[in-house]
């Protein structure tokens, strides 16, 4: 399997949040990847945004990473009117499950060669 650079997000250096949203698809969710690709095109032009990486396998899990500059970016995507609108379709239609997290991260590397000095922080 080769390295694909697009499925990572370009990040600065830290400190930035990350919110962690990890997800089951229900039975029926018709509609979902429109109302997802709508909900990301908001995201990305919401003041703080950074990035976002996402996957999903065979099963219906997904883990989506969206990285922000600070806590106010994060909650005043969490307000946005058109997110609170996909979040509620998101509860009642599109998920059997879901966990999300927030954290912030204070440190990044990248590899496979990782740091540069065996166990530096």
């Amino acid at each position: 399997m080769s390295f694909d650079p697009d499925r990572f997000a370009p990040l600065p250096e830290p400190p930035y949040y990350a919110v962690i949203f990890t997800n089951q698809l229900g039975p029926s969710p018709m509609g979902y990847e429109h109302m997802a690709d709508k909900t990301l095109e908001l995201a990305q032009k919401q003041d703080g945004y950074l990035g976002i990486e996402s996957t999903r396998d065979a099963f219906g899990v997904g883990i989506t990473v969206s990285y922000w500059k600070d806590e106010a970016s994060i909650a005043a995507w969490k307000a946005d009117t058109d997110h609170l609108m996909a979040q509620k379709l998101g509860q009642s239609r599109f998920y059997a499950h879901y966990h999300l997290r927030v954290a912030k991260v204070e440190r990044s590397y990248s590899g496979p060669e990782g740091r540069a000095v065996p166990g530096q922080d």
